[in-house]
């Protein structure tokens, strides 16, 4: 019986069925008829059965010729589907991609980059995760997401980055605020003595921003804290106080009418980057990969 599924042998059957005898079968493989014979004749002795039956000068399948034969057919239709659906992996046209990135990351991810790669590759599907940059190096690691864009990540060996940006922090505040007058680079001690809002502590603007602090000797102390990059410029549009984020995308709409951005002077504030991040060592699907390549194709011209 081991030999029973054996692929060359069963067609040979298949075509005997097809042509109705051994000649015009092996007409239609290319061998000769004492071939197709043979592995009729091995068919016969695995299964224990006859196969064919002689009727004048051709031959009939018989009942358990058409039962292998049927599913000789299933085996090669089960054998071409796995075949397409791995040349479909392969050509990155299939898969799934898991994606973690902060919510401030939207605008200059997904229409600007997302969108051209669904676009072209349709039988993919995705789940995006909008997490902090402590989540987000979280789920890389426990290989929740495969890919992680992330704000000044932690420096920790386990993490691949396969492209980096230079993304300065900036004080956001509305232009009728009064450090909208301010000449020349904000020092953080010149923020203390007005209300701002930040993002909570899971977050790497913030992580950043406490740092800048420690080197300063300063602490701020916002008026109100955030999970959310929205909440953080509707903030600072209705001219509540500051703000202080990376400017990932041009400013629109109120934003773009009532915000004046602000330089700050500290060198790890102008220094901050923004990274594409996998776990080291763990092997990516086709499809993992050119989407990869797309962030570090498009991430550039934007």
């Amino acid at each position: 019986m081991k030999d029973l599924l054996d692929r060359k042998r069963a067609q040979c059957l298949i075509q005997i069925l097809e042509t109705g005898s051994v000649r015009a079968a092996a007409d239609a493989l290319e061998l000769d008829p004492s071939v197709v014979s043979r592995s009729i004749a091995r068919l016969e002795a695995d299964l224990g059965l006859s196969l064919l039956e002689r009727r004048g000068r051709g031959v009939v399948v018989t009942d358990a010729g058409r039962l292998l034969a049927l599913f000789a057919r299933r085996q090669q239709d089960l054998h071409a589907t796995f075949l397409a659906e791995v040349n479909s992996l392969k050509s990155a046209q299939v898969g799934h991609v898991e994606l973690a990135f902060g919510e401030g990351f939207v605008d200059i991810v997904f229409e600007p980059v997302l969108k051209g790669f669904l676009l072209a590759h349709p039988g993919v599907t995705y789940n995006l995760r909008v997490a902090g940059t402590e989540d987000t190096v979280r789920y890389l690691l426990e290989d929740v997401a495969h890919l992680g864009l992330v704000f000044q990540p932690p420096n920790d060996e386990r993490l691949h980055s396969h492209y980096s940006r230079l993304a300065p922090i900036r004080a956001h505040v509305h232009k009728a605020h009064p450090l909208a007058r301010h000449r020349g680079a904000l020092k953080l001690a010149n923020l203390q003595a007005h209300a701002g809002a930040a993002m909570g502590g899971a977050f790497g603007v913030r992580k950043h921003v406490q740092a800048a602090e420690l080197d300063e000797q300063v602490s701020l102390k916002p008026m109100l804290e955030t999970n959310s990059f929205k909440v953080l410029w509707e903030f600072a549009t209705l001219g509540l106080g500051y703000i202080l984020t990376p400017r990932s995308v041009p400013l629109k709409g109120e934003q773009a009418t009532h915000l004046v951005t602000l330089p700050l002077a500290n060198p790890l504030l102008n220094n901050s980057r923004i990274h594409l991040l996998t776990r080291r060592g763990r092997p990516l699907a086709p499809v993992v990969l050119a989407l990869q390549q797309h962030f570090i194709d498009t991430l550039p011209a934007i």
